[in-house]
């Protein structure tokens, strides 16, 4: 199976496999985690990020939004280094971009904020 191909991004719409989504989303090699929210809104932090532990992607996308407003504090990237996940954040057209050129070669995920 193919991991999930980002179809198309625009502030507050993804399109991935051609399914719409309106709320944030987690995209997993294997599916996509629909309706994500984080404890802090525009704050990431590590149990925001607890299905993606489960399973230790090579690499995490961040989106972090079409303006880049999600913050990502350094507190929550340690558990993921420690994991040995390569962290890459992008604002979220971007991190789609990038998302699609490597999901093919590599172990990926996707979290991303779809707005602000």
């Amino acid at each position: 199976m193919s991991p999930p191909k980002i179809d198309s991004y625009q502030f507050g719409q993804i399109s991935i496999d051609g399914q719409s989504y309106t709320k944030d989303v987690i995209v997993l090699p294997d599916r996509v985690i629909s309706n994500w929210w984080r404890e802090q809104g525009h704050s990431l932090s590590v149990v925001d990020l607890q299905e993606v532990l489960t399973t230790p992607p090579q690499v995490l996308i961040i989106g972090t939004g079409a303006n880049g407003r999600m913050r990502v504090p350094r507190k929550t990237l340690v558990p993921l280094k420690k994991a040995n996940i390569h962290i890459i954040k992008l604002e979220s057209q971007e991190a789609c971009l990038r998302y699609n050129e490597i999901r093919e070669v590599s172990n990926v995920a996707l979290a991303i904020h779809l707005t602000c």
